[in-house]
């Protein structure tokens, strides 16, 4: 267990060998979903099963108390203790406990950004509200006590009201309760100012009564002598004077650039740290922080501080430290933040994009425009949603935004004229058109290279779509948010315009891109998944090796994901429609069919949308349902068929809701919702013959998806990184989005599938079961465990292909210290496979095909990872028919000869 001699990257290297020395751990991660279902004597009772696949960490989800009947741990109430819901600190010490026990480590993910607001149970908020700016904690969260709006000044807006607040109040839903010194809302509780708990104790609750027309009136003017101002939760977007996680009224942000803050929130942590209790931290979101290169440069400190106490018990050395980080195209992770890398993200888009045919990407999106008469283009969808989010959601940071960039205008003669609304309105057309999440400069420091080139490429398009009028504006933002260091005299207000401008492109970014433009875009939805490119349908194998090499060089330790608790579909699912880009023309008169034979099932619309669903929502319900569809289910299994449907259902609502096109979540509309699912219950019924179409497409492309999905589990598994499973995912990842994503996983199966230890080859005759793919991630992790620094710190080779069919391969070496390492996975496999359910290539397709090894590399004595096979000595030119004769995907390991 020891990490002792470990060295861990702090910034860009280019000397392969600057870090030699890695910790036998640090092989894989798998994440556990914890909850009150699911607790840490639960996650006890799989560590067995996991150290047997060969994981090394065990990745948990938040542990700290969250909001009572929390699923998920991001709705954090009380940092300072461990959640007793989940078992408390006793219970964890009994799941590391066993995770010693099984030489395994622990990650958690804590939640520096945000607290769960408003539902009475944070205390922390709760003195804030009773106490206004004098509360100790009125520095917790980044609450602007003077905004532009005099009723708010001192005050806190409380957007936690069901209706507006002069119907709720004359309805008799607020009330006192005298006993306890708070106003109560049905099963919600704010406290009455301390000023005020002597008259309303002396008063009684029945004076303020809200029957009467005394109670009420003396009820209101109590509630508007409080710290906050109750009000409709539809006022957040427009009013708000404190920051939010996105567009959420119950998360509030955190200043935790205060240290102060930062010691109150991380107490808790260091302790569990320094007691050797976790081992590492996955840090959420933290773009939405004010500083992140500062924060993780001060946890990174605090951390090797604290590793001087740990017991000698524990796994000695840093920390592994990954952050949530989501990289806009041709973005890179800053190399001095003192972290691992990121949660992976950016390598799930790699692999994904790697396995789709670019070739399509026209046909696709032409195809996709006709059908929906949405953009083909998915620049302009995203520019769509983000001008509509910032209207919708982010009016008041908007408006607070230019305001102090308007008062840094008045400051100077030369641009005292420019207004607030010119500046306003520049605002809108940046953030419309910015590239990346945030800029990272503090408002007395010029923006970096690389965010000064994202800065330009978001000013040269928001020129291009403005009147020529505004772009005078615009340059001064430019200016003003880091374009020069600024002079004393505005020194105080480009700082706070400047940290207002990346509060609020982050959550303008996360709510347009992924919570919108993904459920409007229909051209594939493979392509629309959380950290993806969407605008780009693939990648060729260059861009593919040149990122491995610069993690390699940069981030040799950054997870690498394919399936999150937060992905828009599963990672087979995305593997299945990849198929779907060799198949574009066939593809697109299967829907053309359907769609036309389905049109009875439809119900008439309205002037906007002729047909309920609309077009666009019926072709993307087709990708979905041969996209989902179960391996081994069949269409004459009405249960099986029944079960799916309502699992379809849930993800419909979703996604209808999240487009906002037709309903959403703020004002549902129910005949359209209602015909959506009239509609996929029909296509799903017993007696369809579109269900029999549909089964019959995904059993046909099903292997093809499966090879793709074998494929990029071997990338991640030996690329350069830290291979992360998402629970459950060692077999066929077929799930939807959230909640579906995180059903309760059955882990008895999938024991007793490793336990026989059948190798990957001989289980792909039954690929349908999934045990073949996880046969390939035990074997590797195997592999790994007995060569760490070859998979951890290996050189990362091209290999060359040649052939009839070079471009469907993918190969590459990890070499180091004359141990050799050979990938080689497929891309692009539906047309190369013969008829029949099987996952392996005609024997004829690779026998024109050969790999050439870099250097004239020869591999003495290899060995054939996942088929049982010794094929010897391979090299300089290895025939690919030799690799793959058993198993689509190939890995071989030797010495250098």
């Amino acid at each position: 267990m020891s990490r002792r001699g470990l060295l861990r990257p702090r910034g860009p290297r280019t000397d392969p060998g600057s870090v030699s020395v890695v910790p036998h751990d640090l092989r894989a991660s798998m994440r556990l979903q914890l909850h009150k279902g699911f607790t840490f004597a639960d996650a006890a009772r799989v560590v067995p099963y996991m150290a047997a696949l060969g994981i090394s960490h065990l990745y948990a989800s938040p542990i700290l108390t969250a909001r009572p009947g929390s699923i998920h741990g991001y709705d954090v109430i009380d940092p300072t203790r461990v959640s007793d819901p989940l078992g408390g600190e006793a219970g964890l010490r009994a799941l590391v406990a066993v995770l010693r026990d099984a030489g395994m480590c622990l990650i958690v993910d804590i939640v520096p950004n945000h607290m769960a607001v408003g539902g009475g149970d944070n205390p922390w908020w709760q003195s804030v509200l009773r106490h206004g700016r004098g509360s100790r904690y009125a520095r917790f969260f980044d609450i602007d006590w003077e905004p532009a709006d005099p009723a708010l000044h001192g005050k806190v807006l409380a957007p936690f009201l069901g209706r507006p607040y002069g119907e709720a109040l004359a309805a008799g839903e607020l009330r006192v309760d005298a006993d306890v010194g708070v106003i109560r809302y049905f099963d919600l509780a704010w406290p009455i100012a301390e000023h005020d708990l002597a008259e309303v104790a002396k008063q009684g609750t029945a004076a303020y009564n809200p029957a009467s027309d005394e109670g009420r009136s003396r009820l209101h003017r109590l509630l508007e002598r409080q710290h906050y101002r109750l009000a409709w939760w539809g006022t957040a977007g427009d009013e708000i004077n404190w920051r939010r996680f996105f567009d959420i009224n119950g998360l509030a942000a955190l200043r935790i650039e205060d240290p102060v803050v930062f010691e109150a929130t991380h107490a808790t942590i260091f302790r569990l740290y320094a007691e050797g209790l976790i081992d590492g931290l996955r840090i959420d979101h933290i773009d939405g922080l004010s500083d992140p290169p500062g924060y993780c440069r001060t946890l990174r400190a605090r951390l090797d501080t604290l590793a001087a106490q740990r017991p000698t018990s524990a796994p000695r050395g840093p920390a592994w430290l990954i952050v949530e980080k989501i990289l806009g195209a041709n973005e890179r992770l800053p190399c001095d933040w003192a972290v691992d890398g990121t949660t992976g993200y950016d390598f799930m888009d790699q692999a994904s994009a790697l396995q789709h045919d670019v070739a399509a990407e026209q046909s696709l999106a032409f195809f996709w425009s006709a059908v929906s008469g949405r953009p083909a283009d998915f620049q302009i969808e995203e520019q769509h949603a983000r001008a509509e989010i910032l209207r919708r959601s982010f009016n008041a940071q908007l408006d607070a935004t230019a305001s102090a960039l308007h008062r840094l205008a008045r400051l100077d003669p030369l641009t005292r004229d420019t207004t607030e609304a010119a500046i306003r309105r520049a605002l809108l057309a940046l953030v419309t058109h910015f590239p990346v999440y945030r800029t990272y400069n503090a408002g007395d420091s010029v923006r970096s290279p690389d965010d000064d080139a994202a800065f330009v490429r978001a000013l040269e398009s928001a020129k291009a779509g403005s009147p020529a009028a505004l772009h005078p504006v615009l340059d001064l933002l430019g200016r003003w948010l880091g374009g020069e260091k600024p002079a004393a005299p505005g020194a105080v207000w480009r700082r706070t315009a400047t940290r207002r401008f990346q509060h609020l492109s982050a959550p303008v970014a996360a709510k347009a891109v992924e919570d919108t433009a993904f459920y409007r875009y229909g051209r594939l939805l493979s392509r629309n998944d959380v950290g993806f490119d969407a605008a780009r349908l693939g990648r060729a194998p260059t861009a593919f090796h040149a990122a491995c090499a610069a993690r390699r060089a940069a981030f040799p330790d950054a997870m690498l994901a394919t399936a999150t608790h937060d992905h828009k579909r599963g990672e087979d699912v995305r593997a299945r429609l990849a198929a779907l880009s060799e198949l574009a023309e066939e593809w697109q008169a299967v829907v053309r069919r359907w769609m036309e034979s389905n049109a009875p099932l439809k119900q008439p619309g309205s002037v906007a949308t002729a047909t309920m669903p609309s077009n666009g929502d019926e072709a993307m319900l087709y990708q979905m349902i041969v996209g989902a569809w179960p391996t081994a289910l069949h269409a004459d299994d009405a249960a099986g068929v029944a079960a799916f449907a309502e699992r379809l259902a849930a993800w419909q609502r979703k996604a209808l809701r999240e487009a906002k096109l037709e309903t959403d979540w703020v004002a549902p509309n129910a005949a359209y919702e209602d015909a959506a699912h009239g509609f996929l219950m029909a296509l799903l019924a017993p007696a369809s013959r579109f269900l029999k179409e549909a089964a019959a497409f995904a059993m046909r492309i099903g292997p093809a998806g499966a090879i793709n999905g074998l494929a990029q589990t071997l990338l991640k598994l030996t690329s350069p990184g830290v291979p992360d499973f998402f629970q459950g995912t060692e077999f066929w990842d077929l799930s939807l989005v959230d909640p579906d994503n995180r059903r309760p996983v059955d882990f008895a199966p999938r024991a007793a599938a490793l336990q026989a230890g059948e190798s990957p080859a001989a289980l792909a005759r039954s690929w349908r079961d999934g045990r073949a793919k996880q046969a390939v991630i035990a074997r590797t992790l195997a592999l790994r465990q007995a060569s760490p620094l070859l998979f951890a710190r290996g050189d990362y080779r091209p290999v060359a292909v040649r052939g009839r069919f070079a471009e469907h391969l993918v190969a590459f070496l990890r070499t180091l210290d004359g141990a050799v390492l050979l990938t080689v996975v497929p891309r692009l496999p539906a047309g190369l496979l013969g008829r029949g359910d099987v996952i392996t290539f005609p024997g004829s397709v690779w026998r024109d095909t050969e790999l050439v090894l870099p250097d004239g590399i020869v591999l003495a004595g290899a060995r054939d990872a996942l088929d049982d096979d010794d094929p010897g000595k391979m090299g300089p030119t290895v025939p690919v028919h030799r690799l793959l004769r058993r198993l689509p995907v190939g890995l071989v390991h030797g010495s250098r000869g």
